[in-house]
């Protein structure tokens, strides 16, 4: 029986691996074992990060509503509680928008949120 040559399947396959591990630094980008252990645990951080970006911007335009609304004496909570009571229906990514670049817009909205 003849014998197998894996050659090209053996080489595509670790190519593919260094082509995604390309600009780490190190070893990590050049052999074959190391980088393979690397981009594993790259591919775990870009799934667990992506989630977790949401949960940042969040924060964010929360931060920054909340530094539009001291200038109001209101707090964050209850200014949120009074947008649902009066039907406002802006998304705290506009909202943290306007605080930060229309504040004359932001700030007649805090004033129909307390009317």
């Amino acid at each position: 029986m003849a014998r197998t040559k894996r050659g090209n399947v053996a080489r595509k396959r670790r190519k593919k691996i260094l082509a995604q591990t390309k600009g780490f630094r190190g070893g990590l980008s050049k052999l074959i074992r190391p980088a393979k252990q690397a981009l594993l645990h790259a591919l775990s951080n870009q799934y667990r990060d992506r989630r977790k970006r949401k949960t940042q911007f969040r924060q964010l335009w929360i931060g920054r509503i909340k530094a539009g609304l001291r200038q109001h004496n209101v707090s964050y909570s209850v200014f949120i509680g009074q947008l649902g009571k009066h039907n406002i229906g802006v998304n705290r990514k506009m909202l943290a928008e306007l605080a930060v670049n229309d504040p004359t817009v932001f700030d007649a909205v805090v004033a129909e949120a307390q009317a």
